[in-house]
């Protein structure tokens, strides 16, 4: 028999502890494992405070509302699939809908109208990227989009970038302007670094 309840995950810190996130369907996004975002936020640790984050296909946007709750002062989401931003929205209504901007469409099309956000805002910010893996059909090309991506990035709106991709791949040390600073793998799942 199916399993029809809906998917959730839960807020692991912070003023939204606890809280269930909704999950859009395992077929368009997948979630962060809860591993590699205690791993995260455990190397972020004090920073994310009074921060701003933009998650890069953001899905139901766990990273983002974690970062919410552990006291960012803003964070920026990006996704393109319809179920995922109405979870999304959903679950932004739960926490601080005051501290989060959601920018609908191909996160390649509209990553020049974030940068220019994050310039508004004075600051600079981490960025947490968690491409389709590139095994889904449709998305072969994804890892060096993504890596045009960053590329194009100015320094002067990153603080950090956090790359969520599958261990096989070989990211390069230096994308754009910036350096691979350290790597940590979790089974199937790599989080890379650059600063």
């Amino acid at each position: 028999m199916k399993n029809n309840s809906p998917l959730t995950k839960k807020i692991v810190a912070g003023k939204f502890k606890g809280k269930s996130l909704k999950l859009p369907s395992k077929e368009t996004t997948r979630s962060s494992k809860m591993i590699v975002v205690e791993s995260f936020f455990n190397t972020i640790q004090f920073d994310v405070i009074d921060s701003v984050v933009v998650e890069v296909f953001s899905g139901s946007g766990s990273i983002g509302l974690e970062a919410l709750s552990r006291g960012a002062k803003k964070v920026i989401f990006m996704e393109k699939d319809r179920d995922a931003i109405k979870a999304l929205r959903e679950n932004i209504a739960q926490t601080d809908p005051r501290g989060c901007e959601v920018i609908e469409g191909n996160s390649f099309a509209t990553i020049d109208q974030v940068k220019k956000r994050v310039a508004t805002l004075g600051e600079s910010a981490f960025f947490y990227i968690d491409p389709p893996f590139s095994i889904r059909e449709g998305m072969e090309d994804i890892y060096q989009k993504t890596l045009a991506l960053i590329a194009s990035l100015p320094l002067a709106v990153v603080r950090l970038i956090v790359i969520e991709h599958m261990s096989g791949l070989e990211l390069p040390e230096i994308i754009g302007e910036f350096k691979q600073i350290k790597a940590k793998k979790f089974g199937k799942t790599t989080l890379s670094y650059y600063a």
